[in-house]
């Protein structure tokens, strides 16, 4: 408490200097000073600090891009059946998320905690992964994306991406996340729906994904065949000329500038703090010696974006279908396993960024999790979390689902038990009540709020998603 309280004050001293400074000079003296207390700040915490965040950590953005991606982003336009959009499970008064610990995609209506199952448009199952936040996504630091980390930048291929579908990635994407974005609209549970039911998901049943009438260029002819985004689209880049030369990595590509405009987060009580212009209360002052200390949370979530970008077997309970292999009918999720065939990597998922973390639940990669301060105590042991796991806080749409086959077969929970390598960490209730009060700090209501937010209204005509 004797060091929390000497960063604060150090702080304060720091902003007193500041205004020193504004009214009567002495910049070389008050930058040595500055720079002492600084030091001494972090000294005091037993760890250095991540650098703050700054403009160079980001891709640049044009905003006339990222305003036709506000329209697509939002507009069902680009799911098979015309009824899901990117914001139907990332949307922001969400957390740019759902709020459900797995989603609903094609097959559900509503949104949130009010989506539910379209009786007359049955899902085949539910979304195997929790939606995951956007926040942060136009860093440079971020070369791999989704749980499993199966899109990854890779300079050896010929796209500059390394993914599920090789050779058939085609080129043309502005960034790492442009190329995510081609995913969810081929998947029948997310967006494309299930074989027969529209000309997109019989392109994706037949394999054909590329080329003249592929699934991708499907999708692209319908975007080109709405006025208003042809008059954009020859507006926004010089390369198309004509409605006929939208392709659909353009439509991504726009998508990808909009997300990293909106919802950039650097701007938070945290960063504040690491800018020397902010101090926390006490409780989240201790929280974040914990982590940086104690806790060891900050041994996988270190930097300015609070990850490591790596992949760890934390012992997550596993719901719902799992991730196999459409000819697979075991309900196991393997993690980054599935991408590397490497059996150390099984059961392990990407450390996520906790930026905002406590907008963004339920929290795992199944969405277990409903209760942050759980979540935490959990991290800290997580066998032991695993064998005592209530099932209660899964937070799920009624659906006629075998949610929890892999909990109910001991032998494979052993097995993501066996996969934990961390040792357990012993956290009395009121310090991992710190540490979640230092998460909070974490919170940055400009990225919250988003800064294009929600269209009244898309070019198409569908219905806009949202509460």
């Amino acid at each position: 408490e004797v060091i929390y309280h000497f960063y604060n004050c150090t702080l304060f001293i720091l902003q007193a200097l500041g205004h020193v400074a504004r009214k009567g000079g002495g910049i070389v003296m008050r930058g040595l000073i500055v720079g002492v207390l600084v030091a001494l700040a972090q000294g005091a915490l037993a760890t250095d600090l991540p650098e703050p965040l700054s403009d160079g950590d980001f891709r640049p953005v044009r905003g006339e891009e990222a305003a036709l991606g506000q329209l697509l982003f939002y507009d069902p336009l680009l799911s098979g059946n015309k009824e899901v959009a990117c914001a139907t499970c990332h949307h922001p008064s969400l957390g740019t998320g759902d709020g459900l610990s797995l989603s609903l995609g094609d097959g559900g209506k509503g949104l949130g905690l009010k989506r539910v199952v379209d009786s007359q448009n049955l899902p085949e199952q539910r979304v195997p992964r929790n939606a995951q936040p956007l926040f942060n996504l136009g860093a440079k630091q971020i070369r791999a994306l989704f749980h499993d980390g199966r899109v990854e930048v890779d300079a050896a291929r010929a796209s500059g991406l390394r993914t599920p579908l090789e050779d058939e990635m085609v080129g043309g994407f502005a960034s790492i996340i442009s190329a995510q974005t081609m995913f969810p609209v081929l998947s029948g549970d997310e967006m494309a729906g299930h074989y027969s039911e529209n000309n997109i998901s019989q392109a994706v049943r037949r394999g054909t994904l590329t080329g003249k009438n592929g699934a991708w260029d499907l999708i692209a002819q319908r975007v080109a065949k709405v006025p208003q985004y042809a008059n954009d689209f020859v507006a926004v880049y010089p390369h198309i000329t004509r409605p006929d030369d939208i392709a659909f990595t353009d439509v991504s590509n726009a998508i990808a500038v909009f997300m990293e405009l909106e919802w950039r987060s650097d701007t938070a009580p945290f960063d504040a703090v690491l800018r020397g212009q902010g101090s926390l209360s006490t409780d989240a002052g201790k929280g974040m010696e914990l982590f940086y200390g104690a806790a060891g949370c900050a041994s996988c979530h270190s930097g300015a974006l609070l990850t490591d970008h790596g992949f760890h077997a934390m012992g997550q309970p596993q719901l719902g279908p799992g991730k196999g292999a459409r000819f697979e009918s075991h309900a196991r999720d393997e993690g980054r396993f599935r991408v590397t065939g490497v059996e150390a990597d099984k059961y392990a998922f990407r450390t996520p960024s906790l930026r905002n973390v406590v907008l963004t639940g339920p929290w795992g990669h199944a969405g277990a999790y409903s209760d942050l301060t759980a979540f935490v105590a959990g991290h800290a042991d997580p066998r032991a979390a695993l064998a005592a796991f209530d099932r209660s806080g899964a937070i799920l749409t009624e659906f006629d689902a075998a949610d929890w086959r892999i909990m109910d077969d001991p032998a494979e929970v052993a097995a993501i038990a066996n996969a934990v390598k961390i040792d357990p960490v012993l956290l009395t209730a009121q310090e991992v009540a710190e540490v979640v009060a230092f998460l909070g700090t974490l919170t940055d209501t400009a990225a919250q709020t988003g800064r294009l937010g929600v269209p009244k209204s898309v070019p198409s005509g569908l219905a806009v998603p949202n509460p």
